[in-house]
């Protein structure tokens, strides 16, 4: 053993202090006191953080011996080499542990007042050995919140097992729950040694093979930091190389071995669905900014892996997955990347054309009548982990496509929409009307709503709208910043003659995504530019005044 992993003289529980936090940092000295400084906050809970330097080069581990001179309660390790993953040094954080209880957090995450003693009171009470809360996503810089699995965690509930819950098991995360330490040893759980991504999906996993009872508390305990412009991109969000998807399927896989070795089928099947609905999702709707040879290689590492799934645990997946699922199973080589795009955003859509098999049911496309299209525009054509669509609720929320062309000129902006029908499930809903609304990106204000009327076109298979755009109210609202380009997501309502109202994003279309400088009044200009979304959308960038215009130039000229 490495002589800085040596066993350190643990700390003496009492019977408020039983919780032990394990922090794995590496090379994160920007952060780690933050994290190691949230665990300590918890008050007499913990009765230790121990904090493990996974060989970091630039100065975690002095940044963490210096608090540990202040600190009783933090231990801190130093691995003598880098393990390439998060399993090792966590391993190494469990086995020094000494507290009843463990938990663990990252080093560019923070644990929010209150989450250790909310989490270990639920324990206690139920005598749970795996209990769990809410997380929630931070994004950075703009500090927006969004929801990790939120239909797992809206009130409080006790399982006697996983099997009774197999949704538990779309919760892939290990540090927003408390794990009994005794049961953790006692069934030989920890994670995966070494360079092994996606670690904590067999920890999992592994988890709830065991049987544990779970109990789950409303309460965030967890705010898992999310920063897209860091150098260096944590390993869920950096997703550029294809190897990322290939040691994905292999925890996916590794995931699926150990449920259905432990005779938990329910959650094995459970398991798969989930990687139909989340997984798959999230990464077609990449996929077409992906060169070549990337795509050719996920489309066949995919194939392989969803040829191991059975027929009803594709059924179970919502529409657009399964849909997805069967194009790709139905296709040697990638096809219809823009279609499967739009189909995999969130809430999904089916572009045109809408092509019909030999007894007339909707299918994927006439090279393909091998892909029903079976569910469409019931309630199970949404997702129901999708959050809704912002600004509208959508009920029932059908594969929609709107398209949104966007003219800007000297008197504004210009939406000229078209709503297309989709086989027939439109046009019998009826629509009259749509609203189109605005909302900031990095915090969800909302701004102004438009209304137009809807026209059927002249063969009956669209619905067409202009809708008028001012602008100028995006940069007075609360929290502007006027001279720095803010992104504004749209969305769009249809209300029509059935009470039906269906919310649906806009797809940009046309050639008007050009960055424009208007005249204002109140300004002097405007600087607008309409864009398209990683998903398909379109969004909006708005600034206002001369400073702006010329910070523009600036950047463009230095670059």
């Amino acid at each position: 053993m490495n002589e800085a992993l040596e066993p350190q003289p643990g700390p003496i529980l009492t019977p408020t202090a039983q919780v032990s936090v394990v922090v794995i940092a590496f090379n994160d000295a920007g952060h780690v006191a933050d994290a190691v400084r949230s665990a300590l906050a918890q008050g007499d809970a913990v009765a230790e953080v121990i904090a493990v330097d996974d060989a970091s080069t630039d100065g975690t581990g002095a940044t963490l011996d210096a608090l540990a001179r202040s600190e009783p309660r933090l231990r801190v390790l130093h691995r003598g080499e880098n393990s390439g993953g998060c399993g090792s040094p966590r391993n190494d954080g469990l086995r020094a542990a000494a507290g009843r209880f463990v938990m663990f957090l990252d080093s560019d995450d923070v644990l929010p007042s209150g989450a250790v003693p909310a989490l270990l009171a639920a324990a206690q009470e139920h005598q749970a050995a795996v209990t769990a809360g809410a997380c929630v996503r931070r994004e950075l810089p703009a500090r927006r919140d969004v929801p990790w699995q939120p239909g797992l965690y809206r009130e409080p509930t006790v399982h006697d097992s996983p099997d009774a819950a197999p949704q538990l098991v779309r919760d892939t995360l290990c540090v927003n729950k408390l794990y009994d330490r005794a049961f953790l040893v006692d069934h030989g759980i920890a994670f995966p040694e070494g360079r092994y991504h996606y670690e904590d999906f067999v920890f999992t996993a592994r988890v709830l093979a065991a049987a544990p009872k779970i109990a789950t508390v409303p309460d965030t305990v967890y705010v898992w930091h999310v920063r897209r412009a860091a150098a260096k991109q944590s390993i869920s969000l950096d997703r550029k190389d294809v190897a990322n998807w290939r040691q994905r399927i292999e925890a996916h896989r590794t995931v699926l071995t150990i449920l259905r070795d432990a005779g938990r089928g329910g959650l094995a099947r459970a398991a798969a669905t989930k990687f139909l609905d989340h997984d798959l999702r999230m990464y077609v709707r990449e996929l077409h900014t992906r060169g070549a040879d990337y795509q050719g290689e996920w489309w066949r590492l995919t194939r392989e892996h969803l040829a191991s799934f059975e027929e009803a645990e594709l059924r179970a997946a919502h529409a657009p997955a399964r849909w997805l699922a069967r194009v790709i199973l139905a296709s040697a080589a990638p096809r219809d990347l823009d279609r499967l795009t739009q189909l995999a955003a969130r809430p999904g859509r089916l572009l045109p054309p809408y092509a019909t098999g030999p007894d007339g049911g909707p299918v994927w496309s006439a090279e393909l009548p091998e892909v029903p299209l079976d569910g469409l525009g019931a309630e199970d054509g949404a997702d129901a982990a999708d959050e809704d669509v912002p600004g509208f609720a959508a009920s029932p929320r059908l594969p929609v496509t709107v398209d949104a062309d966007p003219v800007l000129g000297a008197s504004g902006g210009l939406l000229r929409l078209r709503v297309h029908d989709l086989y027939g499930t439109v046009a019998a809903a009826g629509p009259v009307s749509v609203e189109v609304a605005l909302h900031r990106r990095r915090d969800g204000q909302p701004g102004p709503v438009y209304t137009a009327t809807l026209t059927p076109a002249a063969d009956g298979t669209a619905w067409t709208a202009s809708v008028g755009l001012d602008l100028a109210p995006l940069i007075e609202l609360p929290g502007a910043r006027p001279a720095d380009p803010e992104p504004w997501d749209l969305s769009a309502r249809l209300t029509c003659t059935d009470g039906t109202t269906i919310g649906v994003g806009l797809r940009a279309v046309g050639s008007g995504l050009t960055r424009r400088v208007l005249p204002s009044r109140r300004h002097v200009v405007l600087l607008a530019q309409p864009y398209v979304t990683t998903g398909g959308a379109l969004s909006l960038r708005v600034a206002s005044g001369p400073r702006s215009v010329w910070r523009i130039a600036a950047r463009k000229l230095h670059r």
